[in-house]
Parts: C-alpha cells; structure tokens; sequence
C-alpha cells in the first residue's frame, strides 16, 4: 500500500530543489562561461542559458515560456544570441558552469554518497513528468541526463523547476494575471523577487511595474499601502495549490519517504549552498 504525501510534501521538496537549480544564473561561473561565448551581460546570458534546450528560438518562444519578462527586453537579445553562440555551445558553456559553481558551493559534497543519491531519487520524481503542454521542461527533458551525480542531480532539479513552472503559468493564466501584475502580486508575498531585482532583470519601468499595482488594486488585491488584502492571499494561495495540484505527479511517484529524504538532502545541500553566498543579498523579499 503507497503512503499518501504529507499535504505540501511536493511543494516543500520543490522548494528545496529550484534554488539549487537557479543559483548558477547568478553565478561568477556561468557569466565567465557566457561571456566566453560573447554574452557578457546577465540578460543575454541568461536568455540564452535557460532557452538553448528549445533551439535557436526567437523572442516569442522565449516570452510565451518565461512569461513575466517585458517582451521588448526579449526582443533586444534573441535572436542575436545565437549569432553569438549555438544552442549546442551554449549548452555545453552551461553546464561547464554549473559544474564549476556547484563545486564551489557545495565542495566535497558533490563528490559524496548523499549527492549521488539525491540524483537517483530526483530524476526517478522527474520519470513522473510529462512532456505535453510543458514546454521548457520538455525541451530539457530530450537532453542527456550527465553522468557525474552533482551534474545528474541539477539536470533532475531542472527538469522538476521547469516542470512546475510550465504548469504555474497555466495556473496564472486562469487567474487572469498578466506577466506584470504576476510579478508585483508574487513580490507583496515578500517570498518574490524585490522590486530593484524584478525591475532590472525582467525590463519593465518602474511606470509600468506603478500601473500593474494600480491594477492589482482596482481588482481588490492589493491595499492602499501595496499589501496583498485577504483576496490577494486568498489568490496568491490558490496559485500555489493550483500549482500543487499540477506538479502532483513526480512526487507521488516518488513515494511518501522518497519525497522526505530527497527534502532532506536537497535542503542540507541548499543550506550549503546559500552559506557560501549562492545569491545576492537583497535578491528577495518587498525591498
């Protein structure tokens, strides 16, 4: 008889994971990398990273995927990165930098034995993904699985962040949040992006960012001061279990115990990790 998930078992195990998976983007390494290729600035560095797996795409791929960056940000990189760089070279620069960073991190522990059973209990969740209407985690989901454990571990980590991702977007969709107003209501959780981070890494104006809080407001979300209001958490709370319920799959496969030891090592592992600096300072919270 299968051990049902603890309520948010998914949830927590995700949030352990996606840091690991997204520290390398803001990674010495992965710039070095990038850089080496002729992206030698975070925005084309990371357009280029995140969307290699899809192939040479063109802006509205990478809009439609990523959903809350300002579309003409998009368009002022792709598809100019890819005359900088092959999707192929690209890859390859990534990894070489996750590599590096995750070394870094995490020092001996990439060459233990809880790294390399982090690996096999993450991409055995990841078997549970499907492909269908998950567009960035089915493109990652056609390359190769690496074969050292850390390498293994951060492709599994991707697979399941992108995973979640393809459906969280469904999720705002049916909520009727457009990228920015996703944006601004995610950063008054103070568990999002702060405003300065959010502002210089998705391209929007800080006139733009004060019309989607206009938004927010004029729909009950938000209060006079910018706070969600009890409908803004109530929202913000259904994303989430709607998310949850779309993300189901890969840790009930992986089982009720699977699902707590991969936490475990994957929050020793992020623990580590953000010990050593993984993410600037003021990256989250209202700012």
């Amino acid at each position: 008889m299968t051990t049902p998930l603890p309520a948010k078992a998914g949830r927590r195990c995700h949030n352990m994971l996606n840091p690991l998976h997204s520290a390398h983007y803001f990674s010495p390494e992965f710039a070095k990398e990038m850089g080496a290729l002729g992206l030698d600035a975070w925005s084309p560095a990371y357009f280029a990273g995140r969307s290699a797996a899809m192939g040479a795409v063109g802006p509205g791929t990478v809009a439609a995927t990523y959903y809350n960056f300002k579309y003409e940000l998009i368009a002022a990189h792709v598809p100019a990165i890819w005359e900088s760089a092959s999707p192929e070279d690209v890859l390859a620069a990534r990894l070489r930098g996750v590599d590096a960073n995750l070394r870094r991190l995490l020092g001996d522990a990439v060459e233990g034995p809880e790294m390399a059973e982090a690996a096999r209990l993450a991409l055995t969740a990841a078997e549970a993904c499907t492909r269908h209407a998950r567009p960035l985690h089915a493109a990652h989901a056609d390359l190769p699985v690496p074969d050292a454990p850390h390498l293994a571990f951060w492709h599994a980590a991707t697979l399941l962040r992108e995973y979640r991702g393809d459906g969280h977007i469904a999720a705002l969709l049916a909520a009727d949040l457009d990228p920015l107003e996703a944006l601004v209501s995610h950063t008054a959780t103070g568990k999002g992006f702060t405003p300065k981070w959010a502002l210089e890494t998705r391209g929007w104006s800080r006139a733009e960012w004060d019309a989607a809080v206009v938004r927010l407001k004029e729909r009950g979300l938000l209060d006079a001061e910018g706070e969600l209001t009890k409908a803004g958490v109530e929202l913000r709370k259904g994303l989430e279990e709607a998310t949850d319920r779309m993300d189901a799959a890969p840790y009930a496969h992986l089982g009720a115990a699977g699902v707590e030891r991969l936490t475990e090592l994957a929050g020793g592992f992020l623990m580590a990790a953000l010990g050593a600096g993984a993410f600037p300072a003021d990256l989250i919270g209202k700012g």
